[in-house]
């Protein structure tokens, strides 16, 4: 049950924006994102400890994880503005995921050889946090943006330089968005760095039932 409702919740990130204003929209996706990422932990353990583990759930819930990290960062990098920062390991993420899944595809019954290695769970997480951080400082951008409208660049400096009394607390919405990005990209960019050494782990561990059968 908790691997269905992790699938639906994977989609409804990106329908938040078509039914909610931000910062609405960027708070309700963040919720939900972060609750179905829970949820991610809790379906394995309580699947263990009640001893309920089952195919359906051992097919499904691979699935459910890739369709969250992968509708999550094309929502995060449409809204970034397909910023390169965020482009370029969203798409090594993107890249790995389809390259491993086909791969899994293509082994059929072999497919079971490739089991989940720990690091692979470790990408998992870092890929989580590293999108419910970006999520965050897409908030902070949102407020940071609505709070500055009619204000010139000018006096936005003399805001953040504390030239100007900062009315509108323009000042720690920036702090926020700043942080909150860096720490969303440098975790993003971890994240690909481990998508890209797990997927070369599984494409060497694939490749004896890949090559062809001599003398046949």
């Amino acid at each position: 049950m908790l691997t269905v409702l992790r699938m639906l919740a994977a989609p409804g990130v990106a329908v938040m924006f078509l039914y909610f204003t931000r910062p609405w929209a960027d708070w309700f996706a963040l919720i939900l994102f972060v609750v179905a990422a829970v949820t991610d932990y809790f379906d394995g353990y309580l699947a263990r400890l009640w001893k309920q583990e089952s195919k359906f759930g051992a097919m499904l819930d691979p699935i459910a994880d890739k369709a969250m990290v992968v509708i999550a960062l094309l929502v995060i990098t449409g809204f970034s503005g397909m910023n390169p920062w965020i482009l370029l390991p969203a798409t090594i993420i993107l890249f790995r995921e389809v390259f491993v899944s086909g791969l899994r595809e293509f082994l059929g019954a072999d497919a079971g050889k490739l089991k989940v290695t720990k690091l692979a769970k470790y990408k998992t997480t870092a890929q989580m946090i590293a999108i419910a951080v970006l999520f965050g400082s897409q908030i902070f951008e949102h407020n940071f943006g609505m709070n500055i409208f009619g204000m010139d660049a000018a006096m936005v400096r003399s805001v953040l330089d504390g030239r100007t009394e900062d009315v509108n607390g323009i000042g720690w919405m920036y702090q926020g968005m700043m942080w909150f990005f860096v720490l969303g990209v440098a975790l993003l960019w971890i994240a690909a760095i481990l998508t890209l050494v797990t997927g070369i782990d599984y494409f060497r561990k694939a490749l004896p039932h890949l090559r062809d059968e001599e003398g046949a």
